[in-house]
């Protein structure tokens, strides 16, 4: 039987109730199996309307860079949020947990809280956890919407001189270097606008341990959804941007056509979309996950 929901989670403050809007973030940290995770929770305003939903951080990223995207989010949505192993306030494990490890540790995490079922959303890396906990947590979790994500090792790459920037947390740690390849790193608006770029990227200077961003790195060696993609039963929200250098646009429609029930939602935008301009996303990711059906 699930443990009851702390009582933190369900009180919501004097001013948030009157003021109707969404209740202050929760953070703690949660133990699963020796393993100390760092975790966010926004509670929905005006009770809860449906399953609260996961969020999966990119490669390197603690929780922090998907504030702007919590903040543009319809609030009623409760939102989780927490950093993997040897990222941001999580300590690096012991072992390498790949793709199903991670998930066992976030569906173990999120029972802890007392949910008995969750929406996921994963960007870049995460959206290959997001995968990842679909197929392997069928029961557990509701929809799915991954954000400028593909199948994994083999998937249609981005340009070289853009994936070799992603070996390092570098431009998480170094202002002026972040300056100098947001653009090309990542399209779209950061092209115009570098210093916006920069500045979310600012939010992950607790970026965690350079043995932890290996472990990501290692998770996705020889991992690939595409042979399960069409056993994903899950209904999909597919987000790309047509500016993409990381996980080019192509890998969104190999998305859309194996997964059975998905939807693709092609945006003028940058892989990192989501978190520099989140109101151009929030709306349709809350329609999709508001919406009955």
């Amino acid at each position: 039987m699930d443990p009851p929901r702390p009582r933190a989670l369900r009180h919501r403050p004097v001013n948030a109730l009157q003021e109707g809007g969404a209740r202050p973030d929760v953070t703690r940290t949660v133990t699963v199996r020796g393993q100390d995770l760092r975790i966010a929770i926004r509670p929905g305003a005006g009770g809860l309307v449906g399953p609260p939903l996961l969020l999966c951080c990119g490669i390197g990223a603690p929780f922090e860079v998907l504030q702007t995207f919590v903040e543009a989010l319809e609030p009623s949505i409760e939102v989780v949020r927490f950093d993997v192993p040897g990222v941001g306030g999580s300590p690096t494990g012991r072992l390498v947990y790949g793709f199903p490890g991670t998930a066992y540790l976030a569906v173990r995490m999120l029972r802890r809280l007392g949910y008995r079922r969750v929406d996921v959303l994963g960007l870049s890396w995460g959206g290959a956890l997001a995968q990842q906990l679909a197929i392997q947590y069928p029961g557990f979790v509701r929809k799915v919407v991954l954000v400028g994500t593909g199948t994994g090792s083999v998937m249609v790459p981005g340009r070289p001189q853009v994936l070799v920037k992603l070996l390092t947390p570098r431009r998480f740690r170094d202002p002026r270097y972040a300056a100098s390849v947001v653009g090309g790193l990542y399209g779209g608006s950061a092209r115009t606008r570098p210093d916006q770029a920069v500045e979310i990227l600012a939010k992950a200077v607790r970026t965690g341990s350079t043995a932890g961003y290996v472990h990501q790195l290692l998770a996705g060696v020889g991992w690939t959804s595409l042979p399960w993609l069409p056993f994903i039963r899950q209904p999909t929200l597919i987000l790309a941007g047509d500016d993409d250098p990381i996980v080019p646009l192509s890998n969104a429609r190999i998305l859309a056509r194996l997964l059975p029930h998905a939807r693709l939602h092609v945006y003028s935008g940058s892989h990192v979309t989501l978190l520099t301009e989140p109101e151009l996303l929030a709306a349709p990711v809350a329609a999709f996950l508001l919406n009955s059906s």
